[in-house]
């Protein structure tokens, strides 16, 4: 008899440990997280946030709640939709380039944000040092200021000796554009022995006009500024440049595997995958003012010589060389 008792107890208390654990599974914390986009809120590069943020434990559906607001190439939306994100009081917003990055500051000064592909955060005013953030920021530069636009020009024009006059495609509303092309850009093409025109894109109903604007400038190149409005969706400006017959410089791989010349410019999916890891740290509890923004170690050189054929041309070996990858 003291035996069978010992095991119906034994059985009880395993019963009551189980109920304990499912209602400890049933009570588990579900963090909210709001994510800000200039045009779209999908693709690989956020494919890659997502998976990077389930290897840390964070699963949509279990533990993970995100909300996504994205502006369609809109800017003018961005504060209302940051607002938006704000009032549904997430416990972190993550905002990809500078525009979003803007909004969401300025709608709080509370909640976290790490901000992703911010070329200068410290120039614009975003942080105040790469080292301690300060303030509700942290993040992913997208770019290391000082020469990074320089360098682009200079592989454009080895791609395409002959070029003379490169029409640079800029978005005024994109802060970092305004702050780093006029310190970095006119030197750099003063040096190449080119003559930059400057053409203002605001949105992407703009690009085929700017496009026009180019070839009655007779420009010999493109040099697109890396910015959403000019990234999504990634066959756009490439197809337009081809139509015109002129070679481009991007700043995204995607452009390039849609069939533009050739890109510089780090690798947007490592961005948001590394991005991850300051996400979970800031749901467990770290600040970001002590979160040091991280700087790009790599930048991809991409080319795509089924473009080159066709623009009728040849893409120095020394370049296929310094190439990450070559599209033939």
């Amino acid at each position: 008899m003291t035996r069978r008792r010992t095991l119906l107890c034994a059985i009880a208390g395993g019963l009551i440990a189980a109920s304990l654990n499912v209602g400890a599974q049933r009570t588990e914390k579900v963090a909210h997280i709001g994510i800000l986009c200039t045009v779209r809120c999908e693709g690989p590069a956020l494919d890659a946030l997502r998976d990077g943020l389930r290897s840390a434990g964070w699963v949509e559906g279990r533990n993970l709640q995100i909300e996504f607001r994205a502006a369609g190439g809109q800017i003018d939306r961005l504060p209302a939709l940051a607002q938006e994100l704000v009032d549904r009081k997430p416990d972190l917003i993550v905002a990809f380039s500078p525009q979003p990055s803007r909004a969401a500051k300025n709608a709080t000064s509370t909640i976290p944000i790490v901000f992703i592909a911010v070329g200068d955060p410290v120039r614009v005013g975003l942080v105040e040092s790469l080292a301690r953030p300060g303030g509700n920021m942290t993040g992913m530069a997208g770019v290391v200021p000082g020469g990074f636009m320089g360098k682009s020009l200079e592989l454009l024009k080895q791609a395409v000796p002959k070029a003379t006059r490169i029409a640079a495609f800029i978005n005024p509303t994109n802060e970092v554009h305004r702050a780093n092309f006029p310190l970095e850009a006119p030197p750099a093409a003063r040096q190449l022995g080119v003559q930059l025109q400057v053409l203002e894109v605001r949105a992407p109903g703009e690009i085929e006009g700017a496009i026009d604007a180019a070839l009655q400038a007779k420009a010999d190149a493109l040099y697109i500024v890396g910015d959403p409005i000019m990234q999504n969706p990634a066959q756009l400006v490439p197809d337009l440049a081809a139509r015109a017959k002129l070679p481009a410089l991007y700043f995204a791989r995607d452009q390039v595997i849609a069939g533009g010349l050739m890109s510089y410019g780090p690798d947007i999916v490592e961005l948001f995958r590394r991005s991850a890891v300051d996400v979970d740290k800031i749901l467990k509890g770290a600040k970001p003012a002590d979160l040091p923004v991280e700087q790009p170690t790599k930048f991809l050189l991409v080319i795509n010589l089924k473009t080159a054929n066709a623009l009728g041309i040849t893409i120095p070996q020394s370049l296929l060389l310094r190439a990450d990858e070559v599209i033939r």
